[in-house]
């Protein structure tokens, strides 16, 4: 048999290892001498230790690991690792494929006009209307229109906080005129239904949000960009894009200063 600072040695492991090992029950030694307290561990004992090295290397914890050399319940709880690993191995993978993306985009001298993040949008009540619409500009008139029927309806009806009014369109490509949209705004609660609105709610949904600082005649850049991230970065977008919009005509009288977040839902290829 082997002192244990011998047998620190030949397992590649330090002594106050094994004395945390000693401790929590998962490798006693087999002799204590009972005059001097001394440890005394034999041969066949590396082979536990080895294992208990190679499982600790894979990232379990001690109490998982004492699970494991036990069997107990062990089919499970390596099943939780492996789920584990491979969500960090996406999410690693994700990062990188964004960094390499960034990094194209600096060599080429592309000015960062844009930014793409992925963020939780909840789920949400909101009141809908679906309309064709000539043209972008008229946007600026039926909005504040519909706000002011659907209030006449539902008297004392708010609106979320943080505001959440976002549009879809629903043509599933960019066009100029005879546009059909339908316009969102989310609210506090269900209210009562009218002519050409309605209440529903709203699933929650992973989106790729693009901002957009300026007039709204350049918002095709911004959807170029978000829809180039989505192809580039292993996603593939999964319902209609939303249009949210944060400052505009309402609040701001500079066209500069209008901001809008272009949302696009995804999901991993």
């Amino acid at each position: 048999m082997y002192r244990i600072g011998m047998f620190s040695k030949l397992g590649r492991v330090t002594v106050k290892t094994l004395h945390h090992y000693d401790e929590v029950g998962l490798l006693v030694p087999a002799h204590v001498d009972e005059v001097n307290g001394y440890r005394y561990y034999a041969t066949s004992q590396l082979h536990r230790l080895n294992q208990i090295v190679a499982l600790r290397q894979m990232g379990f914890s001690i109490p998982e690991i004492v699970a494991i050399i036990d069997e107990q319940g062990i089919e499970g709880i390596l099943n939780q690792r492996k789920a584990e690993l491979t969500t960090e191995m996406q999410n690693v993978t994700t990062q990188l494929s964004r960094l390499e993306n960034y990094i194209k985009e600096q060599k080429e001298g592309h000015k960062m006009n844009y930014q793409a993040v992925m963020k939780e949008i909840p789920a949400y009540t909101v009141f809908a209307a679906k309309y064709t619409i000539p043209n972008y500009a008229a946007l600026n008139e039926i909005m504040p229109a519909l706000a002011e029927k659907v209030g006449k309806v539902n008297p004392g009806l708010k609106c979320v906080e943080p505001d959440y009014c976002f549009n879809v369109y629903l043509d599933g490509e960019y066009r100029e005129t005879d546009i059909n949209v339908e316009i969102c705004q989310a609210v506090v609660k269900r209210g009562v239904d009218g002519e050409g609105f309605e209440f529903k709610d709203i699933t929650a949904v992973t989106v790729v949000s693009v901002l957009h600082r300026g007039s709204y005649d350049k918002l095709s850049e911004a959807y170029a960009y978000a829809i180039q991230w989505v192809e580039q970065n292993g996603y593939q977008i999964a319902d209609n894009i939303r249009e949210s919009y944060i400052d505009g005509i309402w609040n701001k009288d500079n066209v500069a200063d209008w901001l809008t977040e272009i949302q696009v839902p995804i999901v991993q290829k």
